[in-house]
């Protein structure tokens, strides 16, 4: 009975009680602190608040609101500037805590003030009005600012509905024993009793500050700053803007409270008086209070987790706009009078601003301080919402008295209530078009917050863009840069660089020289610039500078039409550089009578027989050059088997670019090794749509080494033609697991250098959601496996711990099937690593590349604030049918949370399976499944005794990887020996030595 009680309480009731809420286990103790503080604070604000509005109605009426308004606003100003200004010179801790005491006590010097000194009673209870309304804004300020410091973007989505219902609970209890208090206390006696709750809140949030040090640093705010002014200097500007929208926005949402607040409380005066008002005022909290309770507990959340925050926040100004020209009017149908029906028209109106500012605006005002960085986070806070509210308050103080004096003044009393309305609907609307422009920049922000944002390229003004390189290379600068800006002219205008770099080479150092006249080449020999190359051959000696010398001696001879070959003949002596031999000897072959090409094939025999590398080197290199290779070809095999890496290399460039086609195999066999790898790409590249069979073959084998597929994709992305990238879509459509995982990075590293960012075709944006729904369909696999094995080997475990005293250690039919179970259990949690890490580069076909790397970045990130920043730049940057389910996959959740989110978006369906039909479920998708998951599954049907099919074993037995192939022979040898000696003269040969090994001894043992 023991045991059932803790499984009830410990895994079904407090769960079930957070799912309910929508919070996390993790977050629980945090948000029940910061609920116990605000719900007492809030309790004690409530009851001074109504108390003080039913003493300043009763005693002074409603003429002097507009005036509270300004006033109030005023204080509030000046409290948040000193609020603020406590953060910069005292730590965080010391200032959330003492604030609020350090408010009550002028609070009740006013209220004993009252008491002694009668002429100064109305002037008091005028004073206590402003002052409670500044205690508010404080208040409110400090519990979204510790909110802040304790739960990252995602947590405080479901934590902050909680904590802010706080006032919620406050409006229920305060409003319904405010009645009851008032009949046995005076009013301004429970401005005393409300003063003594906020203090209790106070000590709740000092309990809180120290059960978590980390997250309210000692260091005062102003140091902070200032150690950190670069990164300020960086966000400035956008954070600028950001933060003006922000200030303009809670203003506007405050000047809509104060103007659906005046006509309120007037018609509030109208209808009732003294304790009355306070009653109502108590009914009417205490109802709201319920409604908001319920919304908050069990709809905020949620919809700020769907909907995203920025439409949440906007409902709000969407019905003040609806809602407050038709309302009154239409209850003036029923049998009431005029006013009442304005009286009960406006107390809708209040019951649902009071309803969604407490709810959904106090929910997601917070996240949208969350993009800014920490640092500074509570200094634009502060400003946002504290100063910026009280501006508000005090604008719309003074428009309302504008108002007022207006149409007496025009003797338009009557349509005074209409002019109210025009003027807050026109603010609701404002409020939306704001909602939208920090929409539109919230994302971004966050990437910049993240530290990963790139800048984009943009139009070059060709002219003025020479000039700059031609002023370059003429400073004293390092040749690193200056190689980097001949570079970046070959790429932009690689037609126009020859103008730029021919006047320029006798003044270039000699490795800016050969870059140059490289480019030059590239770009075609022009004779209109042979005399600047002929002055550079004048200027350089062959044996010092061969390279450069070869390489003008190739151009000059380009650039002419019938050049005289008897000039070139003379550097075929031995005598000269071989490399000045190797470009003389390619000319000539290219251009030059059967005599001279006759002496230029000797010298390039000689050369690619030399002893010397560098002879063989340059003479391979040669050989590019030449359109007839007849009387050369004979010496290529041993070329591609030479010792030096130098000359196979330089032999795999010749076979591309003389388009040898039967020495293109070799090509494919340089794939295979590091030393060659990356010449066999380039050389294969130059083939462009001629490779493309054999690297689709490689390619597409599975039983070639896993690297040498990763190149062999590589490869043909970098082939510049619509067939390569026609290819790769194709095989993406066709292909699972780490296949599709290469493909898709070829396919971004193409789309980045033809500076795609994202595609908008909605043929396109099908077919790789519907990508990313398969891979969410093989999480749903994952999940249901990892969910069974889990539940079924925690019961087996509790079952044979009442048996170990009876059993052996060593009893694999006990301890190895749990053994293996978690190893297959870690098996499948490094294989939703890797699917997660396929969906993101999934969106980065559909999304900018900057956002989806940036959320990609913190998501790997073991910050939980980072990791919440990733998830919530997804949330605004995908707009996919699966969003939601994607986020929830994403997220930090059990096996269990996700694979029931799965289940209920009908992305899988779920049945409970016994441990031998899920391991056989497994196997069925053995292809979608990682090598080690795959053989964990063969060793778990070991162990287990778990029956498998002859295909299925098959299967394994030819798959390409070794450890597969040596857990199925494991299995077959206790599964079945029969089938096992039928398949073992096929085994003994296999390339894996452990395989071998391991069939060999099996061969040896049967014969005994």
């Amino acid at each position: 009975m023991e045991l059932k009680n803790q499984w009830i309480d410990g895994k079904f009731i407090l769960p079930r009680l957070l799912q309910w809420v929508n919070l996390r286990p993790e977050e629980s103790d945090r948000t029940l602190l910061m609920f116990a503080f605000y719900t007492t604070t809030s309790i004690g604000l409530r009851w001074v608040e109504d108390s003080t509005v039913a003493l300043f109605l009763n005693e002074q009426g409603t003429d002097p609101l507009p005036w509270i308004y300004i006033l109030s606003a005023a204080i509030g100003i000046v409290l948040v500037s000193v609020y603020s200004l406590l953060q910069r010179i005292l730590p965080l801790r010391s200032v959330v805590v003492a604030i609020a005491p350090c408010m009550v006590v002028p609070l009740v010097a006013l209220i004993v003030l009252r008491w002694h000194v009668s002429y100064l009673a109305i002037i008091a209870i005028f004073v206590i009005r402003l002052w409670v309304d500044g205690i508010y804004v404080i208040n409110d300020l400090n519990t979204s600012i510790t909110a802040n410091q304790l739960f990252n973007i995602r947590e405080i989505k479901r934590a902050y509905p909680i904590i802010s219902s706080g006032i919620l609970i406050a409006d229920v209890i305060s409003g319904f024993s405010l009645p009851l208090l008032v009949e046995f206390v005076k009013l301004d006696q429970v401005i005393l009793v409300g003063s003594l709750l906020i203090v209790i809140g106070s000590v709740i949030l000092w309990y809180l500050t120290l059960s978590y040090p980390q997250a309210f640093p000692e260091v005062r705010q102003k140091f902070i700053q200032e150690a950190e002014p670069r990164k300020r200097r960086i966000l400035s500007g956008s954070l600028r803007r950001y933060a003006l929208l922000l200030f303009a926005f809670f203003g506007l949402l405050q000047v809509i409270g104060v103007f659906i607040d005046f006509q309120y409380l007037s018609q509030l005066r109208i209808n009732f008086k003294d304790t009355e008002i306070a009653k109502f005022l108590g009914i009417f909290s205490g109802t709201a209070g319920l409604c908001e309770l319920a919304m908050q507990w069990f709809a905020t959340s949620r919809v700020l987790e769907r909907w995203g925050v920025f439409i949440t926040i906007g409902i709000l100004p969407v019905l003040v706009t609806i809602l407050l020209p038709i309302v009154p009017p239409l209850l003036g149908v029923f049998p009431t009078t005029e006013a009442k029906s304005l009286f009960w028209g406006l107390v809708i109106l209040k019951f649902f601003d009071d309803l969604l500012r407490y709810t959904f605006v106090a929910s997601g005002g917070p996240l949208l301080f969350q993009p800014i960085p920490e640092k500074i986070r509570n200094h634009i806070q502060t400003l946002s919402g504290g100063i910026a509210e009280q501006i508000a308050g005090l604008t719309t103080g003074l428009a309302i008295l504008l108002t007022i004096w207006l149409t007496s003044f025009f003797e338009l009393v009557h349509l005074q209530y209409w002019v109210l309305i025009i003027e807050t609907v026109a603010i609701a609307i404002i409020c939306l078009g704001l909602i939208w422009l920090l929409r539109s920049q919230y994302v971004n922000l966050l990437v910049l917050s993240a530290g990963r944002g790139q800048l984009n390229g943009a139009y070059v003004d060709l002219r003025t863009f020479k000039l700059a390189v031609v002023k370059a290379l003429g400073e004293k600068s390092t040749e690193a840069d200056k190689h980097s800006c001949i570079e970046l002219l070959s790429q932009i205008d690689p037609q126009g660089a020859t103008e730029v770099l021919a006047p320029l080479l006798t003044k270039l150092p000699p490795s800016l020289q050969s870059q140059s006249l490289q480019v030059m080449l590239n770009c075609g020999a022009n004779p209109a610039f042979t005399p600047y190359v002929n002055v550079l051959l004048e200027q350089i000696s062959e044996t010092s500078s061969p390279e450069i010398f070869a390489l003008a001696l190739r151009y000059i001879w380009f650039a002419q039409t019938n050049p005289d070959l008897r000039e070139l003949e003379e550097y075929l002596h031995p005598r000269h550089n071989s490399l000045i031999r190797a470009t003389a000897a390619a000319l000539v072959l290219r251009q030059g009578t059967p005599t001279q090409k006759s002496v230029a094939t000797n010298t390039l025999r000689r050369m690619l027989t030399h002893k010397i590398e560098q002879e063989r080197i340059h003479g391979v290199k040669a050989l590019q050059e030449v359109v007839y290779l007849q009387a050369l070809r004979i010496y290529i095999p041993n070329l591609l088997r030479d010792d030096s890496l130098g000359v196979r290399c330089a032999v795999l460039e010749m076979i591309a670019a003389t388009q040898l086609e039967d020495y293109y195999p070799a090509l494919i066999k340089g794939l295979h090794y590091k030393s060659t790898r990356i010449t066999a790409m380039g050389a294969l590249v130059k083939l462009e749509n001629e490779a493309l069979p054999m690297l689709l073959k490689v390619a597409t084998n599975l039983h070639k080494p896993e690297v040498v597929r990763m190149y062999a994709w590589r490869t043909i992305g970098q082939i510049p033609t619509i067939e390569a990238v026609e290819k790769l879509w194709w095989y993406l459509d066709k292909s699972q697991g780490t296949t599709r995982d290469h493909i898709l990075r070829t396919l971004l590293k193409r789309h980045q250098k033809e500076g795609i960012d994202s595609f908008t075709d909605r043929l396109i944006e099908g077919k790789v959601e519907t990508y990313i729904k398969e891979e969410l369909q093989l999480l749903g696999e994952i999940y249901a496996a990892y969910v069974d094995f889990q539940e079924q080997t925690e019961t087996y475990a509790t079952y044979i711990g009442f048996k170990s005293q009876d059993i052996p250690r060593n009893h694999h039919s006990v301890y190895n099937i749990l053994d293996i179970c978690e190893l297959l259990q870690r098996a499948l949690l490094e294989l939703e690593i890797d699917i997660k890490e396929r969906i993101l580069l999934l969106l980065k076909l559909l999304y900018p590349v900057d956002k989806i790397q940036a959320a990609a970045f913190n998501l790997r990130s073991a910050s939980p604030k980072n990791f919440a920043r990733g998830l919530e730049i997804l949330e605004y940057t995908v707009d996919l049918q699966c969003k939601s389910v994607l986020l929830d996959t994403l997220d930090k959740r059990s096996p269990e949370e996700k694979l029931q989110s799965l289940v209920e978006a009908e992305v899988v369906q779920y049945q409970q399976m016994i441990l031998s039909d899920r391991a056989r479920s497994l196997l069925r998708i053995g292809n979608l499944l990682s090598d080690w998951c795959l053989t964990c599954c063969f060793y778990f049907a070991q162990v287990a005794r778990i029956r498998l099919t002859i295909p299925q074993i098959l299967e394994a037995l030819h798959h390409p990887t070794g450890l597969v192939r040596e857990a199925a022979i494991a299995y077959l040898y206790v599964a079945s020996h029969r089938v096992l000696l039928e398949v073992l003269p096929q085994l003994k040969d296999d390339p894996h030595p452990l395989i071998a090994a391991q069939v060999k001894e099996l061969i040896a043992k049967y014969q005994d």
